[in-house]
């Protein structure tokens, strides 16, 4: 009688976690294809809803760009220098002018700062440079509400 019980009890067991494994692949299957669509396609559709923009002109550059020339400040650890000069390109007049009136004060004062903050490794080669201006331009575009900095140039470098 005993094992009677315990071979029913057993083939309940099996068919229990049978049905529920069959469960879970069919839900899984419908998941897949009723979930979400391709990234490609998704990509894809994406793209083709982006207009086109023209690349600003030489002239239009050159009017949207502030330079400032000749910061010099002690880098992170006292040891080292730096001087350096920037170019920062701007998307539009209205920005170009909200960012010469925080020139004096605020900008200067971040690009400072930040150069303070870091050591002479990472100023060093390209990637230190694009460091460096990728940092400011993630710390001077919320500045900005007339529009924002396109890019930033490193015109001169001195390290020591």
């Amino acid at each position: 009688m005993f094992k009677n019980k315990v071979f029913i009890l057993a083939v309940s067991i099996l068919i229990a976690i049978t049905l529920i494994l069959v469960a879970a692949f069919v839900l899984w299957n419908y998941m897949e294809k009723s979930g979400t669509p391709n990234p490609s396609e998704d990509a894809q559709a994406s793209a083709e809803q982006v207009k086109p923009t023209k690349p600003p002109t030489a002239a239009q550059t050159k009017a949207n760009t502030v330079f400032i020339n000749d910061i010099t400040t002690n880098l992170a650890g006292g040891d080292h220098f730096i001087k350096v000069s920037f170019a920062f390109e701007l998307e539009n007049s209205k920005a170009k002018e909200e960012f010469e009136n925080l020139l004096e004060s605020t900008v200067k004062g971040t690009i400072n700062r930040t150069l303070v903050d870091m050591t002479p490794e990472q100023v060093e080669g390209s990637k230190g440079q694009d460091f460096l201006t990728s940092t400011l331009m993630n710390k001077l575009n919320p500045m900005l509400q007339d529009g924002k900095i396109r890019q930033v140039w490193i015109t001169y470098i001195v390290l020591q």
